[in-house]
């Protein structure tokens, strides 16, 4: 199973020096990467957003400035928000990612948790649905053939062009990414694309139908389950402690949720929530590496997944904690996860 991480690349909205605040966050997210491909870690992802909390408008540059910083990590998007983006250039934007990074680039395609980017690029909201279908369509056309010829509704045809750079990979990776809609599940399993869901709340084990479905939707479309990977997202922190783990990540944490809570009408979320939220049945995968790894091992079980990553770096978090929890994640729970994915019958515990 691929260990990784991914961020939104979280900043203060409330600063008045956007530029500085944003500057900040991005050079120490660059040394986040190199961190992770040192320690070892398979995979980072950063998450497209247009909004004054985050800094990550624009993945593809990110992972083209981590991509001559690093050396074996593969560097995707998670996600880009294809209904509002053009398909060509987001192509050719992973394409020169890949060839950057020598064939480590992916692409990981969702309509994204967030609304801005529909008015900010002039798409109306009543083609939601439509909007990712006919532009995932011409992803995959491109993918498929260095000549397009393509057409639909919600975008001027293609008609026989060439579109360029082509990448290394040969097909440049494309994931789909859901929030747990089965119509969404089902679609990626049909079409052969792998999978990645988003867990942030509520009991883990409730998605496990929707692997099953995908799995099921893909045997009926005739691909072969067994060769489609699978991933899920969470939130998450370690540090060498539980308690220190729980008590850095629980106020930025609790940050994001309750803006974002706000903004949705959600419900605040006080420590308690938070802590039953890292238990073993929670969402949360907050603790001591061998914690940490017993955790993840476990949902490895429930889901048989190929890739897990883990969104640690999330809002105020400070950039030293950070760097910590990345250590620990690559050089402590890494290889007891692998060790106990590999060795029948080992648990996930430490040895010293």
């Amino acid at each position: 199973m691929e260990l990784g991480l991914y961020t939104f690349a979280d900043v203060d909205p409330s600063v008045t020096a956007k530029g500085p605040e944003a500057a900040r966050r991005l050079s120490n997210l660059i040394e986040e990467i190199e961190l992770a491909d040192q320690v070892g870690l398979d995979v980072f992802g950063i998450g497209e957003h247009h909004r004054a909390d985050y800094a990550a408008s624009s993945p593809a540059t990110i992972l083209a400035a981590a991509a001559v910083r690093t050396n074996k990590i593969r560097l995707t998007s998670a996600v880009t928000v294809l209904s509002s983006d053009d398909p060509v250039r987001v192509f050719q934007q992973f394409s020169t990612v890949d060839l950057l990074s020598g064939g480590r680039a992916e692409i990981m395609a969702g309509r994204g948790s967030f609304i801005e980017s529909f008015p900010l690029f002039g798409y109306n909201l009543e083609d939601y649905d439509q909007l990712f279908e006919e532009k995932l369509d011409l992803l995959m056309a491109i993918r498929e053939s260095e000549l397009v010829t393509w057409s639909g509704e919600m975008r001027a045809a293609i008609n026989g062009r060439g579109v360029y750079p082509r990448p290394l990979q040969d097909p440049l990776p494309v994931w789909i990414a859901v929030g747990g809609t089965p119509q969404s599940v089902a679609r990626a399993g049909a079409m052969g694309l792998p999978l990645a869901i988003a867990i942030i709340g509520g009991e883990p084990r409730r998605f496990a139908p929707l692997f099953e479905l995908y799995r099921a939707a893909a045997k009926r479309a005739g691909e072969n389950p067994a060769k489609l990977n699978t991933s899920i997202n969470v939130h998450g922190f370690v540090a060498d402690t539980e308690a220190k783990a729980a008590d850095q990540y629980y106020a930025p944490h609790s940050e994001v949720m309750n803006r974002i809570g706000r903004e949705r009408g959600w419900g605040p979320m006080g420590r308690a929530q938070f802590d039953a939220s890292r238990g073993p049945n929670g969402a949360l995968f907050v603790g001591d590496p061998e914690m940490m790894a017993e955790k993840i091992v476990a949902h490895h079980k429930l889901f048989n997944n190929d890739r897990f990553l883990l969104q640690m770096a999330i809002g105020p978090m400070p950039h030293e904690q950070i760097m910590r929890g990345i250590e620990l994640y690559g050089t402590k729970v890494a290889p007891l996860v692998r060790k106990a994915l590999t060795e029948p019958g080992n648990g996930a515990k430490a040895s010293a």
